[in-house]
């Protein structure tokens, strides 16, 4: 089971599960929207992730018109993402999470936009 929270505390969450895959996002529309160089997030079941505290202070942000992003309205802390047309699926942003194992990143997405002074090495996906 994976706990998190946001950075004020006033919403709390828990996710009944495993995370077993994490990807890192450098582009453009998730360093804005993190304040940050890139956003770590993982795809997990929308159904085992349960608000425990604060819902009513969460904010909907439709950036695109399918893509929704929802943080703490008081704090500004982005707690995850979905998309309409996959309504079974949210993205978490891990660096909310504060209590659960969490696996290193299996994939860099848009590494185009990953400032060059980053070194993070190279994740190895064998196609065996």
């Amino acid at each position: 089971m994976i706990e998190g929270q946001c950075l004020c505390g006033i919403v709390k969450y828990q996710y009944h599960g495993e995370i077993e895959k994490t990807i890192i996002c450098y582009c453009k529309d998730c360093q804005m929207a993190q304040g940050s160089l890139f956003g770590w997030n993982s795809a997990l079941q929308k159904s085992k992730l349960e608000i425990l505290n604060g819902i009513k202070f969460l904010k909907e942000y439709f950036h695109r018109s399918n893509k929704a992003r929802v943080f703490c309205q008081e704090c500004g802390s982005p707690i995850y993402s979905y998309r309409i047309d996959l309504p079974n699926v949210i993205r978490l942003r891990l660096g909310t999470v504060t209590h659960g194992k969490l696996p290193s990143p299996d994939e860099q997405a848009y590494v185009e936009y990953k400032p060059d002074f980053l070194l993070i090495r190279p994740v190895n996906l064998s196609t065996e």
